[in-house]
């Protein structure tokens, strides 16, 4: 990032940039600072941008060919073409000797670092991943928002905010702007205040729906459920994050078994450190045998359901009830 703000800065371009990785915010602000700093506002004239899997290379390197019209250089951007993971060859070739007063840039959220274009991209530009960010970085960046608004909070209430919230920084930047207008005659941002505006994410009411069925509070469980249907979401995603989620806590439960911390638990797992706690916490509520007995059930329910057999609906009701029932076999989870 840091060369990308050198060359802006000095305004001294390559004649390719990509920007790739998971973290669209980011990703988002470079490649609008770039566009900002090559192209002048409202010159339609020499920059054209392309977006999916329907790019035509050919088209691509005819314009790249073509003079700028009263400008120093020709701007392209191309995003989400998928050039870097199948059919990038002919670009790749372009690339090794670019027109000089051309500048391409690609964003993409997966690339093939292997492939002939991402290292063509990379000898002629300049290639920059935007990853998840980790939970220090996203809390350092909160704080300096929160700061910035003269304002403050607690330890507590910023884990609390990003449980909340997740990761994603595009989410958590929504999520902020809600919270800086609730609050906007008070000088601190409580957890009640995060609680009233801040929206739950699906993936953590999965996390809270997979605790309620843990510990068999059966009611609780459906109601979240529901919730998720009343909000459109697709009973069959629900079920792949139910699956996801026993998946994940059968993961944490083994490595916790042979002896590894939070850290290296969320590092293994991809979870950020602050999450890893929870889960570690929620796994130990399971046997290893029940949380692979429920993996193969989202398994048999996904199948029975393209099938034919069972309603998506129904189908993943009756596995939430299922684990969910007043026995409770975990007594004494190992």
């Amino acid at each position: 990032m840091q060369q990308l703000l050198e060359d802006i800065k000095k305004k001294q371009f390559k004649q390719a940039y990509l920007l790739y990785g998971q973290e669209a915010y980011l990703k988002n602000q470079y490649r609008d600072r770039l566009k900002e700093a090559l192209v002048q506002e409202g010159d339609t004239m020499n920059f054209t941008a392309f977006r999916g899997k329907d790019v035509n290379s050919g088209e691509v390197i005819d314009l790249a060919e073509t003079m700028p019209f009263f400008a120093d250089r020709r701007v392209i951007l191309i995003e989400d073409s998928g050039l870097f993971k199948k059919g990038g060859e002919q670009l790749a070739d372009y690339m090794k000797e670019p027109a000089p007063s051309v500048c391409i840039l690609f964003i993409e959220s997966e690339v093939d670092k292997r492939s002939r274009l991402f290292k063509a991209v990379r000898d002629c530009g300049c290639a920059v991943e935007f990853a998840t960010q980790d939970e220090t970085t996203l809390k350092r960046w909160i704080l300096g928002r929160i700061k910035k608004e003269n304002k403050t909070i607690s330890p507590a209430g910023l884990d609390f905010f990003l449980q909340k919230t997740g990761s994603d920084m595009e989410n958590i930047s929504r999520e902020m702007e809600k919270l800086f207008c609730y609050t906007l005659k008070k000088d601190s941002i409580t957890e009640a205040d995060i609680e009233a505006v801040c929206t739950h994410q699906v993936t953590s009411q999965i996390f809270d729906m997979v605790e309620d069925i843990a510990l068999k509070k059966q009611r609780e469980a459906l109601k979240l459920y529901y919730d998720l249907l009343a909000l459109k979401e697709p009973p069959m995603r629900i079920l792949f994050l139910i699956g996801r989620q026993f998946n994940l806590l059968l993961q944490v439960k083994e490595l916790k078994a042979k002896g590894y911390d939070n850290r290296k638990i969320g590092e293994k797992t991809g979870l950020h450190s602050f999450i890893a706690g929870k889960y570690v916490s929620q796994a130990s509520r399971f046997k290893k045998e029940e949380l692979r007995e429920a993996l193969e059930a989202c398994v048999d329910t996904d199948e029975a359901v393209k099938s034919g057999r069972l309603n998506d609906t129904m189908g993943v009701e009756l596995l939430i009830v299922r684990y969910s029932s007043g026995v409770n076999k975990n007594s004494n989870a190992g």
